[in-house]
């Protein structure tokens, strides 16, 4: 964070306090002094004009495309730019690109087969007592070669199923027992 706006507000306030304000910041004279006559360069000024730009694509896509796309849509309006350049724009305004998720289909659905309802959805904490009935969700199970042997992506430790009262972890297989 610069603090030579700062001593220009109290410039600015003050009639031209500047000594006393930058004794306090602990900052040369000579320093604030060559900060206020700055003119930015050349590529200061391109980046701000092309920031703009960015900003504008960046909108257009609905805050979704990162600094390829970006620097794509631009090549596409005629802007030579660069990909690093835009991602530094971008990361100077704080404009991040979002990812889509990766979709894994995990099962194949059988329109023929129907389920039996072993459980006859007595779900409720009054309806059944403990322990009696448990149950499992098998979502994604990555296993080796087919055999269904857990792979080693699979994290250790990791209970296959929950006791349907509490929700806490049950060690064991997956027990259903019917009353």
């Amino acid at each position: 964070m610069s603090v030579y706006p700062f001593i220009e507000a109290e410039k600015a306030e003050r009639q031209g306090n500047v000594h006393k304000a930058c004794q306090l910041l602990e900052v040369s004279r000579a320093a604030y002094y060559e900060w206020s006559r700055h003119t930015p360069s050349r590529r200061q000024l391109s980046d701000s004009e092309l920031g703009d730009k960015i900003v504008r694509a960046y909108e257009r896509s609905r805050r979704t495309y990162g600094a390829p796309r970006i620097a794509k849509a631009l090549r596409r309006d005629g802007v030579c730019v660069a990909k690093r350049r835009v991602a530094r724009i971008m990361s100077e305004r704080g404009l991040v690109g979002r990812c889509r998720r990766r979709w894994r289909r995990t099962t194949v659905a059988d329109p023929v087969a129907e389920a039996a309802d072993l459980v006859r959805r007595a779900f409720g904490p009054d309806v059944i007592e403990l322990d009696r009935i448990y149950v499992g969700d098998i979502t994604y199970i990555s296993d080796v070669g087919g055999l269904g042997v857990p792979g080693e992506r699979d994290r250790p430790g990791q209970p296959a199923c929950r006791r349907l009262a509490d929700r806490r972890p049950h060690g064991g297989l997956p027990r259903l027992r019917c009353p």
